[in-house]
């Protein structure tokens, strides 16, 4: 049942989301992260900072993982993901954790893991005007860990060459790519996603693996859309309109 602070929203693979009305709501990055690793449909992921879970509830309902743990920090949003597993069907293989990421141990998940994914808090907690609402503050600023303490929580939790998917702001990417070697993530593919050709980044998603040796790809950038923002409507790309149609980055 609906409470009045929530609303409720039909999104890819026929998801059913519920949403708080003034959080932070399902976006083009959640979407991206999801589709940017490779499947293993028979392995185990942990989404860290999962929110209303939606990153997780699209990989499951692709059946890119047997079973996935979704941690978040916040109880309401953590109750929120566990209710969004259950209305969709996915209990089973959603398995959500109220508890802080820099405490988790691979121990917590009955050994190390496949894959792990995170669309982590981009701004630092001393830069930027926080907002008067506590969960967009944390969503949006490193208030419960900052990009350091996800790739070190990724580090832990990783079996060895096992996979970290984050999707992350340009203008911080350095950060993100020294936190990553520190602790033992190698990146090996990285795409910059823009609005359209005369757009700059607004988005990069990366793809590391643990203990892997140094070599990154980068990707041709993603476009999403054809046309300038004065032209309407506005046109996917073909790249764009295929990922969002097959769910993956992958050609095949």
């Amino acid at each position: 049942m609906l409470r009045e602070d929530e609303r409720l929203d039909t999104v890819n693979e026929a998801l059913k989301l519920i949403q708080k009305k003034d959080g932070l709501t399902y976006g083009t990055d959640a979407f991206l992260l999801s589709a940017y690793l490779p499947s293993a449909p028979g392995g185990r992921a942990v989404e860290l900072g999962c929110g209303t879970g939606i990153v997780s509830l699209l990989c499951a309902a692709r059946g890119q993982y047997a079973q996935i743990n979704a941690v978040e920090v916040q109880a309401d949003f953590a109750e929120l993901a566990a209710r969004n597993a259950e209305l969709n069907g996915l209990s089973e293989k959603v398995t959500v954790h109220c508890a802080d990421l820099r405490d988790l141990r691979a121990a917590d998940f009955g050994g190390e893991v496949d894959a792990v994914l995170a669309n982590p808090p981009y701004m630092r907690a001393d830069t930027g005007k926080l907002n008067r609402n506590d969960a967009k503050a944390i969503a949006r600023h490193e208030l419960f860990g900052g990009i350091g303490d996800f790739c070190a929580a990724a580090g832990r939790l990783l079996r060895w060459g096992g996979r970290f998917g984050c999707v992350w702001r340009p203008d911080r990417l350095i950060d993100l790519l020294a936190a990553m070697r520190k602790h033992g993530l190698e990146p090996k593919r990285m795409t910059a996603v823009h609005g359209d050709a005369s757009a700059p980044a607004s988005m990069v998603l990366v793809e590391a693996r643990r203990g892997g040796a140094p070599g990154l790809i980068y990707t041709p950038p993603l476009l999403l859309y054809r046309d300038p923002p004065a032209v309407t409507p506005r046109m996917m790309t073909e790249q764009a309109a295929r990922i969002y149609a097959t769910g993956s980055f992958l050609e095949n």
